[in-house]
């Protein structure tokens, strides 16, 4: 559809302290106009959207495609403990299995209002090419753009942690210690093969080195080459629990973002996911880089990891978005409620007064105009030029009655459930009630196949990550207790 007069509707504004009614003009797949009602528009088709409010898309500035198919794993586990147990939860996984986890992942961000994600696409020992576009062809069928990102990494997690595999009892040390991730060097040779051959759409390719600890230093520098070389958008887990930030001392004798910097791969293609122990030194490094942060409140809250530094980030000068992190960690893909956990949490902290909070129409923001400029998106705002991702949400539903104030109740009230069409690059991609490039009947028969088989595939795995659990978390919280850099009001380990 390359022009579409939509009338009848409040629109929010860039600034989303407030929606008045507006026509809306789309061209080319971007908007061209925001129009008083009633204006005469030659040879443009009309949609009817009275009742509707018109927002910007949602932009999820952090997840795991692959987690569609994890949901739900686990209760009491912090984060050592879902890395713990990441070998029944994402194993034995085929072809078809990744494309169907990014697609569960994907048909739910469209239908609680996001148009566009950073996915850490996540492949054991290492990527393929052919993953890899098995998942972009997931959200190419779907409609959202993405930023695909593979998280990779030379180390494993028992190998990665300083002194765990040796504080490990002796029946489970020598597992632990056999574990390996893909060879570098072929990790990074699929990474710019699959960069060479990538077609060129709204389904972007990136790099994301998991966690530093996770990542030789050789490899990062490896990581660091290929982005520069093929402008790659880089994506790393730093400092999302205390005890990777107590490993980081141990290991490099500083921040783990200080070693990153040092390893050249912090600049403006740069973002963190989670930074929960960030230093104040490292988010004036961020903010010096350009740098970003991708807050998940959602998942840092469910995994005990604490509370992410937002407003300490934002007054250094550091562009924050907002995510809801992998189903596999925080268990849903829900934008509206990373939204209202991100303002909730940001009243936590002790000590902070009303001007340390984040306010409503700021936390909208966060999660449309800021997530989208760690995509590189020009989305994220109803304002001439930018891409035409928009929401439409039901007015007359009961999250919206009475209608008070915009920005309040996309924060306070709305959980998804008033939204009814979606439109990406100017075209419907939820419309009806309906996905429209997805048959969901058979993706929830295919799902539903795909745990059964693969919870039977990964049984006897499962069994030897519970057993060795309560070793991890000792070791762990212990290591933890070491950084004492940064302080959090959770956890208390």
């Amino acid at each position: 559809m390359k022009r579409l007069l939509i009338h009848g509707a409040r629109v929010l504004l860039p600034n989303a302290t407030a929606a008045p009614f507006r026509d809306l003009l789309i061209e080319e797949g971007r908007i061209a106009a925001l129009l008083e009602p009633g204006t005469a528009v030659e040879d443009a088709p009309r949609h009817d959207a009275t009742g509707r409010l018109v927002m910007p898309g949602l932009v999820n500035a952090h997840t795991h495609g692959h987690g569609g198919l994890s949901k739900g794993m686990g209760d009491k586990w912090d984060l050592a403990l879902l890395l713990t147990h990441a070998g029944w939860i994402g194993g034995s996984r085929g072809l078809e299995d990744k494309r169907l986890a990014t697609t569960l992942t994907a048909v739910e961000m469209l239908r609680k209002g996001c148009t566009a994600g950073y996915d850490l696409a996540f492949e054991f020992p290492g990527p393929t090419v052919e993953g890899l576009q098995a998942m972009a062809e997931a959200y190419r069928a779907v409609g959202l753009r993405a930023v695909l990102a593979p998280m990779v990494a030379d180390l494993t997690f028992f190998q990665a942690t300083p002194g765990l595999i040796q504080a490990l009892p002796e029946p489970y040390r020598g597992r632990a210690a056999a574990m390996s991730m893909a060879k570098a060097d072929d990790i990074l040779s699929t990474i710019h093969e699959a960069a060479k051959g990538w077609r060129g759409d709204d389904v972007r390719l990136g790099c994301a080195p998991t966690i530093p600890l996770h990542c030789s230093d050789d490899f990062l520098a490896g990581c660091r080459d290929l982005a520069e070389e093929h402008g790659l958008r880089v994506q790393t887990h730093v400092a999302e629990a205390r005890y990777q930030a107590g490993g980081g001392e141990v290991r490099y004798g500083t921040t783990l973002l200080a070693h990153m910097d040092a390893m050249g791969l912090v600049g403006p293609r740069f973002s963190v996911a989670h930074g929960v122990w960030l230093t104040e030194a490292d988010l004036a490094l961020m903010a010096e880089r350009g740098a970003g942060l991708a807050h998940n409140p959602g998942s840092n809250m469910r995994l005990a990891s604490g509370i992410a530094p937002a407003r300490a980030a934002i007054r250094a000068g550091v562009t924050v978005g907002l995510g809801t992190d992998g189903s596999g960690s925080s268990d849903n893909q829900n934008m509206f409620e990373a939204m209202r956990l991100a303002a909730f949490a940001s009243r936590l902290w002790e000590g902070a007064e009303e001007k340390d909070w984040l306010g409503t129409a700021e936390t909208v923001r966060l999660a449309t105009d800021s997530s989208a400029k760690l995509l590189g998106l020009e989305a994220g705002a109803v304002a001439p030029g930018k891409l035409a991702d928009l929401l439409f949400l039901d007015l007359s539903h009961v999250n919206w009655l009475p209608f008070n104030d915009a920005a309040n109740q996309l924060v306070w009230t709305e959980d998804g459930l008033a939204l009814r069409e979606v439109m990406i690059g100017g075209e419907w991609k939820l419309r009806d009630g309906r996905v429209l490039g997805v048959d969901e009947a058979a993706l929830a028969r295919q799902a539903q196949e795909a745990a059964d088989r693969l919870a039977a595939a990964n049984a006897g795995t499962r069994e030897w990550c519970e057993a060795v659990a309560p070793h991890v978390t000792c070791h762990c919280r212990a290591l933890g207790s070491r950084f004492t850099a940064a302080k959090r009001l959770l956890p208390a380990h």
